[in-house]
């Protein structure tokens, strides 16, 4: 018997900003994430699609297409990008993951979840609205120990300190093995992983 078709499409989103201004900041490092997962699994080059407001990478894994994308709106806007896409696609929620900066969560975690609030995230809030909120979540932690005397704004566009840019291929590394679990038909658990040892 054989199986005609994909059971199911995947959707991977990225959140940041274009451009060189943001390149290397907190706020981009949803980019930096599916930059890191698309090269290390070997997904195509990625290619602009202007009506679906994205950038976007594709391949087959399993029995799934798995789509990655980068919005090409603002951050505050991504939710633009993804419901063009879910719509085209035919992606539900269950099938969705956006990884991005989490400003509450320390430096050193990666936290998964399925569904939630915003938590103050424009981009996620952009998301919601257009979506809904059952999606899977990958926070990323980016507080530092001057997150506290810092404007919140200011600090999630600024770039990292050294010592933190020393772990962020540790941190590559880690979103990308748990994005990998993710395309291979792992679900979105609540899950903390650390990558500072």
């Amino acid at each position: 018997m054989y199986r005609i078709g994909l059971q199911k499409t995947v959707l991977i989103i990225g959140l940041g900003n274009l451009g060189e201004k943001y390149a290397g900041t907190r706020h981009n490092i949803g980019f930096a994430c599916v930059d890191e997962a698309a090269r290390k699994l070997d997904f195509p080059d990625w290619t602009a699609k202007k009506d679906l407001k994205c950038l976007i990478t594709q391949q087959t894994i399993a029995d799934s297409r798995i789509i990655i994308i980068k919005p090409t709106t603002f951050m505050n806007l991504s939710g633009e990008a993804a419901q063009a896409i879910q719509h085209f696609y035919k992606i539900s929620d269950a099938d969705t993951i956006a990884v991005y900066d989490e400003l509450d969560i320390p430096f050193g975690q990666i936290r998964a979840r399925q569904g939630g609030s915003s938590a103050g995230h424009n981009g996620v809030q952009s998301l919601i609205d257009h979506i809904g909120e059952k999606f899977g979540r990958l926070r990323i932690g980016i507080q530092n120990d001057h997150t506290k005397n810092s404007d919140g704004a200011d600090f999630v566009l600024s770039r990292f300190s050294k010592e933190e840019t020393s772990l962020l291929p540790a941190l590559l590394k880690e979103t990308t093995s748990m994005l990998s679990e993710y395309m291979h038909g792992q679900p979105v658990i609540a899950d903390t992983r650390s990558f500072i040892v």
